[in-house]
């Protein structure tokens, strides 16, 4: 099944009054590309992470951001009243002594002071570490989800394309009698105007026609082509096909390049024209594929 490499997931858990929200975005890499944003605290656990990560999205420009936040506002920091008092009397006091007015607006410089804020440091425990892990799977899951969906929209669009590959072969194909007539009318004048009198060995020439049409003959070509596109087709439904497909892509490029370089004929090149600008669209769309 076709994943596409953009994805997006949040998920969130509370445990006991801690806030866990765990945020993924992913876009297409051709490597795996992980930047994980968390706290200090949850220094320790980062390669596990990074770990349980990578083996579910396997590839991809990944963003991760960890949060944790405490829903209990009391816990979160304590004004230190002793510390803001000692600042009090030590303003005063250099006041009176420097003959300066204290600030109406003294407050405003206090709560600016260092040292006011006790901010009680974060303990967590192995518990709280799974409990990070289990929501670090739950935005996994929505990533994944989120990439499936597209991947079946990527998976639409490139059978299509495909298809319209296919039908531009199958409009090749009234080209090649009238292209052999033509090429023989062509030849056969050519070779007139050179021979006295228009008398030439015809046996040797149509040996040599046949040599010629031969090497431009696209028959091969056509039969690769569409093994190609077959083979495309059902490499679609397989795991991680992205770069299977990009090499199917590639091959099936060499046989339409073949058959412009062969043609030798204008309504054929158009059609070869054509199927190119099919394939590019393809293979834009494999940079997305996982």
């Amino acid at each position: 099944m076709i994943h596409s490499m953009t994805g997006y997931g949040i998920a969130e858990n509370i445990y006991n009054t801690k806030k866990i929200v765990v945020e993924i975005k992913t876009l297409n890499s051709k490597q795996l590309d992980l930047a994980v944003k968390l706290p200090a605290e949850l220094r320790m656990a980062e390669l596990d992470f990074r770990n349980r990560i990578g083996a579910k999205l396997q590839r991809g420009k990944i963003d991760v951001t960890i949060t944790i936040t405490d829903t209990n506002m009391d816990q979160i920091a304590h004004i230190d009243g002793d510390i803001v008092a000692s600042y009090y009397r030590q303003i005063q006091e250099i006041s009176k002594n420097l003959n300066i007015d204290p600030s109406a607006h003294i407050s405003e410089i206090l709560f600016r002071m260092p040292g006011i804020f006790n901010t009680q440091e974060q303990k967590y425990d192995e518990d709280f570490i799974a409990k990070v892990g289990e929501t670090i799977d739950q935005a996994l899951d929505i990533v994944d989800g989120f990439r499936i969906q597209e991947g079946q929209t990527l998976k639409k669009d490139l059978l299509h394309r495909v298809e319209l590959i296919l039908g531009l072969l199958e409009q090749v194909e009234p080209y090649e009698k009238s292209r052999h007539e033509t090429i023989k009318q062509r030849l056969t004048k050519n070779l007139a105007e050179l021979t006295t009198e228009g008398q030439y060995d015809e046996n040797r020439f149509e040996a040599e026609l046949i040599y010629y049409l031969e090497k431009l003959d696209i028959t091969e070509e056509k039969v690769r082509l569409r093994q190609h596109c077959n083979y495309f087709n059902e490499s679609c439904d397989e795991d991680q096909a992205g770069k299977k497909l990009g090499f199917i892509s590639q091959e099936m490029g060499r046989e339409i390049n073949t058959t412009g370089s062969k043609a030798n004929h204008v309504e054929i090149q158009k059609l070869v024209v054509v199927m190119k600008d099919e394939l590019e669209k393809i293979k834009e769309q494999l940079g997305n594929i996982l």
